[in-house]
This record gives structure tokens, sequence and C-alpha cells, in this order.
């Protein structure tokens, strides 16, 4: 390869020793650069951030598919945005609930928690933060090298001095480069959302009116769940017959066929141990 090439390309490399992998082809430049994200670390006035929020809103069953709606349509109003949202209505073994995820901006955020607060009664209130401020900046540190090691690369390529052999590795180490800048890139934009924006989770669900424990309250309720107990006995003896009805269309036939044999094996023992007829008498 030409000498001017590998020349550039050691340089380049080590360069992004750290961001690109080659940290232990290189040690003593990962050492160096290492101090230097510190320092930028330490010289950052801002901190990014990833704040989340998770509300548990209690309602009335009747009220509950407006309260969900109100909360989607409201996230229009202000700097929102609906990830994901979904219902469930009542069912033989659950109950109504809806859930909402949404991604707010930090100014808009006590707008939304005030409006959530007048759908129903807050039960719970958590919330998380993270600080993202070192793999974000590491991040746009590998995004700045890696541009600069493309850029030099295309030079390179661009070049009427390469030959083939050059141009078919410089062709290679520029694809491997460009993945690994695509894969940065995404890593920087899912970094960007979690920062810029906070996630606010909302979750609604019924309020459980508890069973009153007087002597007419307990009469009903055993009376309403004798229904439930009835249905469940039924279904467990349904289930019994169909188990035990194709076994005895086997078995029965079967009895009978023994008994029906051990019959006419006694009647022949009977007939063959029957003791001769004593002499009468002249």
């Amino acid at each position: 390869m030409n000498r001017k090439i590998v020349v550039l390309i050691l340089g380049v490399l080590t360069s992004i020793a750290t961001g690109c992998g080659f940290s232990k082809t290189a040690p003593s430049t990962a050492r160096m650069i290492e101090p230097m994200m510190l320092d930028v670390l330490a010289a950052s006035p801002q901190r990014y951030i990833a704040e989340r929020h998770k509300l548990e809103v209690i309602t009335s069953e009747s009220e509950l598919q407006k309260s969900w709606e109100s909360a989607v349509a409201f996230c229009g109003t202000i700097r929102c945005e609906v990830v994901s949202s979904s219902i469930t209505t009542r069912a033989s073994d659950s109950v109504p609930s809806g859930v909402i995820s949404l991604r707010v901006a930090p100014d808009d955020l006590k707008k939304l928690l005030v409006y959530v607060e007048e759908l129903g009664k807050i039960a719970q209130h958590t919330t998380q933060r993270e600080d993202k401020t070192t793999a974000l900046v590491d991040t746009e540190a590998k995004l700045k090298n890696l541009t600069s090691f493309r850029d030099n690369l295309r030079t390179m390529l661009a070049k009427p001095s390469a030959t083939v052999k050059d141009l078919v590795e410089i062709q290679k180490q520029l694809t491997d480069t460009q993945s690994e800048l695509d894969s940065e890139t995404a890593r920087r934009k899912i970094l960007a959302n979690e920062t810029e924006k906070i996630a606010v989770e909302i979750s609604f669900r019924v309020e459980r009116l508890s069973r009153n424990t007087g002597g007419l309250a307990q009469v009903w309720n055993a009376l309403r769940d004798s229904g439930s107990i009835l249905a469940d006995s039924t279904a467990s003896l349904i289930t019994t017959i169909v188990v035990i009805i194709p076994w005895l269309i086997l078995v029965l036939p079967a009895i009978w066929l023994l008994v029906k044999g051990w019959r006419k094996l006694k009647l022949r023992r009977n007939r063959t141990f029957s003791p001769p007829p004593s002499p009468t008498a002249a």
C-alpha cells in the first residue's frame, strides 16, 4: 500500500481508538483520550437527565373511558406525543383499565400533571431520573471521530495514485466505518429523545368498592357467589362425565364378558363334580 495512505490511516485510527473499538491495540492513545473526556465532562455546564414519571389514576368505571380519551386529547394541545395507548373493557375475570405512554416537553410537564389530577384520584406518582451526560458526550465524540475518519477515507479513495489493492482495502474500511457511524447516530437519537422530552406513563384503574360486612350483605354476597360456585361445579361434573364415558364404553362390555365367562366356567365345574345317583333299594 502507498506509504502516505498507510500513515494517514494509522493516524486517524489512533485518534479514534476508544470510539471505534481499537483501544486494545492502542492502549497508550486510550489513556490519553480518557483524561480529555473527563475534562469535557467537567467543563460541560449542562447535564443530560432522562426523567420518567408513572401515575396511577383511580376513577369510576363509568368515567374511565372518558378520562382515558380526555388525557389523549389533552396531549395534542401541548408539546406532547402519544407513544402508545390501550384500554380494556370489563371481562368475566378482569376489570376495565387503560394505559397511556407519553413524551412531553419539560416546560409542559406541569400542565399535564395538573390536568391528570383532575381526571381522578392519584393513587401513586413515582419519578425516576437517570444521568445520561456521560453516554451522550461519549456518543457525540464517537460521531465526530467517525465522521472525520470517513471523510479522510473518501479523500484517499479519490486519489489517482491509489492502487487497486489500496482501493479495495480503503473501500472495506469505509463500509465498516459508515456502519459504525449509522449505529452511533441511531444511539444519539435515542439519547436525545430520552433527555429532551420527559416520559410519562398514566395508568387508569377502577376503584374497588369494599364489601359490606353486615348480615344482609353477607347473604347477598353468598347468593351472588353461589351462581359462580354452581357454574364451576357443573363445569367440573360435565368434564368428569366426558372423561368417563369413553372408558365406560370399553370397560362395561369387558366386565359383562368376564362375568358371563365366569358363570359358564362355574356351571361346567358343577356338572363335572356332581355325585352319581345313589342306587335304589330293591
